[in-house]
């Protein structure tokens, strides 16, 4: 599996994770290798529950199918033919590309070009894409080069096939995660499976309790570069949990510091001082996807649109004296003070 991942692994530490000693159902759990990093699976497993090996199986097929249509390190994928092709051409796609080229192009206009799938060329320029050459500052020539490589409105969608006009190239890295967990989610669920935690990459969905009738428990962590150290712990059921963050992938030059977050509008990394932004969402895939926008908005703009769209966030912003956390309106209804650690 050659689908990289970029973005810092923030959210994640499953905390407490039953044996199951007790309990007549237990939580059994397998992993592996995927999109350059793992994937973790957590399940009650009851006594008509499938094989481990079925259920492996079965999310190993997903993980396959997502990588053979989406990932922009494998030359032969569907979208890295699209992304090969030239301007003025048409590919059919099949209907799990539309669904995120859908979701990216509501995210695109939500927020006034602050999220784009097609900011590869500038990825690639600035040394964090698939085809990254070094990290390194580009001149200003080559920048507006890479600029002009870009946009969502140079998409459309014709039958069942994706058109561009001009020489764009999707990247669906600030997505296909979120979708994969759902997608694995629901999977499970059809085999019978009602009390899981999902992870891929660092975003993760859970449903159901576990065997003692609590739900499951994650920490967010805070953005520490050489420890991990649980900054806030909620519960969920139901709820798909994203977080985007600066912190552990960038380059310096100069003395100055370039995050791997891009921002749409200007091409150049962010320079605000959010550090890391927390979605949670019923949708992983849109929990993703919001995570990045929010990013590249920092904090205050960022917060001004959680509130405007009702949007669970917690943010992590840099200060003088460390870091300062605010969680959205939304955020803090889901999640009581109680929850605080």
């Amino acid at each position: 599996m050659n689908f990289v991942y970029l973005r810092p692994v923030i959210v994640a530490s499953l905390l407490a994770a039953l044996t199951g000693c007790g309990f007549s159902d237990r939580v059994e759990e397998f992993s592996g290798p995927t999109m350059g990093s793992t994937y973790t699976i957590k399940y009650v497993r009851s006594s008509d529950s499938p094989s481990l090996e079925q259920l492996k199986a079965e999310t190993q097929a997903i993980l396959a199918e997502v990588d053979k249509q989406m990932s922009t390190y494998r030359p032969d994928s569907i979208i890295e033919q699209f992304n090969d092709a030239p301007a003025g051409s048409c590919q059919a796609m099949p209907a799990p590309v539309f669904k995120l080229i859908d979701t990216g192009r509501e995210l695109n206009a939500l927020s006034d070009g602050a999220f784009d799938l097609t900011l590869e060329p500038l990825l690639n320029l600035w040394g964090f894409g698939p085809k990254a050459r070094a990290e390194k500052v580009p001149d200003s020539e080559a920048l507006t080069a890479a600029k002009a490589l870009t946009g969502m409105q140079h998409l459309r969608r014709q039958g069942d096939e994706l058109c561009k006009d001009n020489d764009v190239q999707v990247d669906f890295n600030s997505i296909a995660a979120g979708y994969t967990v759902d997608l694995i989610i629901q999977r499970l669920a059809e085999l019978g499976i009602n009390s899981t935690l999902v992870e891929v990459t660092g975003e993760l969905k859970a449903i159901g309790k576990k065997p003692d009738g609590n739900p499951w428990r994650i920490a967010l962590e805070a953005p520490q570069t050489d420890q991990r150290v649980a900054q806030r712990i909620i519960e969920l059921d139901g709820y798909g949990v994203s977080t985007s963050g600066d912190y552990r992938n960038y380059f310096e030059e100069n003395g100055k510091r370039y995050s791997h977050t891009l921002d749409p509008i200007t091409g150049a990394p962010i320079t605000h001082k959010l550090a890391a932004v927390t979605v949670i969402d019923p949708s992983t895939l849109r929990a993703d996807g919001l995570s990045t926008l929010l990013m590249v908005l920092g904090t205050e703009r960022g917060m001004a649109f959680a509130e405007l769209h009702d949007v669970a966030a917690f943010f992590v912003t840099r200060s003088d004296s460390g870091f300062v956390t605010e969680g959205s309106s939304a955020f803090e209804r889901l999640f009581a003070e109680g929850d605080k650690q």
